[in-house]
């Protein structure tokens, strides 16, 4: 299996897992979604002078490019900590660094768009962000000590 092989599937399985558990949350607490990935998405169609379509096709590509920028940055988030050289960390510290490299690759972004400020958020806010991204980086961290 090659490295890049090795980084899309410990990707894409801390994709899978950030997303479960976000599900969950909005189950159990009855919490709406958020629209932060396709307010992302729909913003940088903006920037880059690109028409999603009429109202309704684009609601409809954003709700599916939304999505696709967080695989996408999931993916990415792998790659460039597997380039690094941490696999070669601890699972337990690889975890972790892969959360906040996560944390960091989703929200810096959509801060610097204005989709969000994390200044403003509360303390559950930060939770609500912190879990689906833990579950990411331990799911992340073992797939590429597995993978190896």
């Amino acid at each position: 299996m090659t490295p890049t092989s090795r980084v899309l599937i410990a990707g894409a399985a801390g994709a899978s897992a950030l997303n479960a558990v976000t599900y969950l949350d909005m189950a159990v607490r009855a919490r709406p979604a958020s629209s932060a990935g396709e307010d992302s998405a729909a913003r940088l169609a903006d920037l880059a002078h690109v028409d999603l379509g009429d109202q309704q096709a684009g609601e409809n590509r954003k709700s599916g490019l939304g999505p696709l920028l967080g695989y996408v940055t999931s993916v990415a988030a792998a790659g460039i900590y597997a380039a690094a050289g941490g696999r070669r960390l601890p699972t337990a510290v690889s975890a972790l660094a892969l959360t906040g490299l996560a944390m960091v690759a989703s929200n810096a972004p959509m801060t610097a768009l204005k989709i969000t400020d994390p200044r403003s958020w509360s303390a559950a806010d930060w939770i609500t962000d912190l879990v689906p991204h833990l579950a990411y980086g331990t799911v992340t961290a073992f797939a590429l000590k597995a993978l190896r």
